[in-house]
């Protein structure tokens, strides 16, 4: 009996939880629900002057990105996994590194070495005796898009290459041996069968692209992420920034139900083609000469514009720092004792916030997914629902959760002063908290959850014929078996909070600032020499998980 209570108890805290992960979003939408004549003439005031261009430009944007990742994502995949040639198994790890590379820092980056002022262009223009600029402003709609490509096709990489290797490569192997030569069989076989993979890769890379903050401030976008905190921010407008962040979250609803369509065909397509091709030995199609040429390319390039070149530059601007530049003292002065003593403190801020976030995160995550492998039944429908509503959070970008968090808090503010609640989420670190815990709560719940299916349920039965109680079997069998996915869940909200700037810029307290919000403070001055080792330092931390996510494959292909 006492067991039960305490189970229910413990489900009751578990749904208040996800009860509370949900407020910012509905705080968003619920802004709607109160409009009167002047939120109407103020939408429409928005829809005459501002919205179109969000809009439009954000439209472009998505496009040409999807474009972008789903061709480089898309390619080399197949290159990797359907050819042989010197060098693929490097490429295979290596063209996972951009997912360490935050865009705002490749931002950072590529401006400061493209820009006209820069010592490439200085260089070159001296070279040839030019005047004007050699190639167009970094800083423009063309510069995010390549930027945005650069970083996030891994997500559209990862995908196909997992499905060309477990579908296509078997059926193509079987097109050949039928006498089907290589372009039909690239064409007609490959290709159709990653199609659900590509979608779902670009859905949640083109997700990735409307919460970026960092890149469409730099570089002057008029996006509906950059319009929502010049609504709030600099227009003084909670209202105006509410109906933005409201249909930039409908957008990514959209994207999120693509992308979970997309999921589901290509769960479909591998148990039937898993099913149908196991017969069937696939063997790479070695490439010589040309061939062998143009796998280079297609690999090399992403990683080069993705994470080596950026890197090298970061690196030769920290070198500067260090080594005096070359202004004659002038850049030796950047990494003086002051500088290193704020970005220790700066360190240490994004440690504690993410260290924190991280073990939050992940104790919830242990706990709702330990109540939904019990929730079978119509009785489990209250937990089912709450793991949905966690689910659904890594997709909400930081400008709406932190526009959603000062909604309430606002409301608090004006109908509760008695209660002492006004500055209890503005400025407070458990107001970030609270956000961090909303956006990537949704990360630990899903490596938790995938840890899960990993443990056979007759562990459970045998444990309650012992007479183990829910809490023993808990804390003696289930938590030493999901030690590893709980490190690495830890890991992985660890990563993506260092990482976050939207609501960290909004939400921080006052003098407790972060990597991120120190490297886009710095950019946004135009200092990016000081810029460079927090930037390089998110970058450092990015790659724990793509290391992890490396060995993960290699001992999946061993296997």
């Amino acid at each position: 009996m006492l067991d039960i209570k305490s189970d229910r108890a413990v489900r009751a805290v578990l749904l208040a939880v996800a009860g509370a992960l949900a407020l910012p979003v509905l705080g968003v939408l619920g802004a709607w629900f109160a409009v009167d004549a002047g939120s109407w003439a103020l939408l429409r005031h928005q829809w005459d002057t501002v919205l179109p261009g969000y809009a439009w430009q954000s439209f472009w944007l998505v496009a040409w990105v999807a474009v972008g990742v789903v061709a480089v994502g898309g390619a080399t995949a197949a290159a990797v996994t359907l050819f042989e040639f010197p060098g693929r198994r490097i490429f295979e790890w290596a063209l996972l590194r951009p997912l360490a590379m935050p865009a705002y820092v490749l931002a950072y980056a590529y401006t400061d070495a493209l820009q006209y002022s820069g010592p490439l262009q200085v260089m070159l223009r001296e070279l040839i005796v030019a005047r004007g600029a050699l190639w167009p402003d970094v800083r423009s709609l063309g510069g995010a898009v390549v930027l945005f490509v650069a970083c996030l096709y891994p997500y559209v990489y990862l995908l196909a290459r997992t499905a060309l290797a477990e579908q296509a490569a078997p059926m193509m192997e079987a097109a050949r041996l039928l006498g089907a030569p290589l372009r039909r069989r690239v064409l007609e076989v490959a290709l159709p069968m990653a199609r659900p993979a590509l979608a779902a890769g670009m859905a949640l890379a083109l997700m990735e692209t409307l919460a970026d903050y960092g890149v469409g401030a730099y570089f002057g976008l008029t996006t509906f992420t950059t319009g929502i905190y010049k609504a709030w921010l600099v227009m003084d407008d909670p209202l105006a920034a509410a109906q933005l962040a409201s249909l930039l979250l409908v957008l990514v609803a959209v994207l999120l139900w693509a992308e979970q369509r997309a999921q589901a065909r290509l769960r479909f397509a591998g148990g039937r083609t898993a099913a149908s091709g196991s017969g069937t030995e696939a063997r790479p199609v070695v490439l010589r000469g040309a061939g062998r040429l143009a796998a280079w390319l297609v690999c090399g390039l992403p990683v080069l514009l993705g994470f080596v070149l950026p890197v090298a530059w970061l690196l030769r601007l920290l070198g500067q720092q260090t080594g005096g530049g070359d202004d004659g003292g002038e850049a030796a002065s950047v990494l003086s004792a002051s500088y290193l003593g704020r970005f220790v403190e700066w360190s240490f801020t994004s440690f504690r916030l993410a260290a924190i976030a991280a073990v939050l995160a992940v104790g919830f995550a242990l706990l709702l997914a330990f109540a939904l492998r019990r929730a079978r039944g119509p009785g489990g429908a209250p937990v089912r629902a709450a793991a949905q509503i966690v689910s659904l959070g890594y997709a909400v970008p930081g400008a709406v959760v932190a526009v959603g968090i000062l909604l309430w808090s606002g409301a608090m503010q004006t109908h509760a002063p008695a209660l002492g609640v006004t500055g209890l989420v503005t400025g407070t670190v458990f107001g970030l908290l609270y956000a961090y815990l909303v956006r990537f709560s949704a990360v630990a719940l899903q490596s938790v959850q995938a840890g899960y299916a990993r443990v056979p349920v007759s562990i459970d039965e045998s444990a309650r014929l012992l007479g183990a109680g829910r809490r023993r079997t808990f804390v003696r069998l289930h938590l030493p078996l999901l030690a590893r996915t709980a490190v690495a869940a830890a890991l992985l909200v660890f990563v993506d909070t260092m990482k976050e700037l939207p609501a960290t810029l909004v939400l921080r307290p006052f003098g407790s600032d972060t990597l991120a919000v120190v490297a886009y403070q710095f950019a946004r001055d135009e200092r990016l020499a000081e810029a460079a080792l927090p930037s390089l330092a998110i970058v450092a931390v990015g790659l724990l998980p793509v290391i992890l996510l490396s060995r993960a494959l290699r001992a999946r292909q061993a296997h």
